[in-house]
């Protein structure tokens, strides 16, 4: 059977930012995303990912909640100020098993929804699909949050 354009699956698009200071991670995600055809922006930093928001524009950005000198949460508070309510949806991807109980209120107020590392890179495939589907205007999850239990083991 012969493989036509009009057969071929359909490359995924969309643009994502990914901020985290795990270089590993970072790079790991960025590779996953593009092969899937996502056109993907990195920062190592919070501040660096602000202005890669700035510049790009993206269409979702995936999150480090943990990083030295500015947070996820601080990095979350300036994007939303800078822009309309809500407009580029976020996902916070943390190793911080009681984030809810700390910083949950906010970053559901900021509308951000939270992911537990590690995140599984079939799982990240689906977080970034998700992710842009709200950018086209498709609800996200009733209450802005996904979860997937820290004791996941998955082989």
């Amino acid at each position: 059977m012969s493989v036509t354009a009009a057969t071929m699956p359909k490359p995924e698009t969309g643009t994502v930012l990914i901020v985290d200071d795990e270089e590993d991670t970072l790079q790991s995600y960025a590779r996953m995303l593009r092969l899937e055809g996502r056109t993907v922006f990195t920062a190592d930093n919070a501040e660096d990912g602000l202005r890669e928001a700035e510049r790009h524009h993206p269409d979702a950005v995936i999150l480090d909640l943990r990083m030295p000198l500015m947070d996820g949460l601080a990095f979350l508070q300036r994007l939303r100020a800078r822009e309309a309510p809500r407009a580029t949806p976020v996902a916070i991807v943390t190793g911080d098993y009681f984030v809810e109980d700390v910083h949950g209120a906010a970053l559901h107020a900021l509308g951000a929804e939270i992911h537990f590392k590690p995140l599984w890179l079939e799982d990240l495939v689906a977080l970034a699909s998700r992710l842009l589907t709200v950018r086209e205007g498709r609800p996200l999850h009733p209450l802005g949050f996904c979860h997937r239990a820290p004791d996941d083991t998955r082989s």
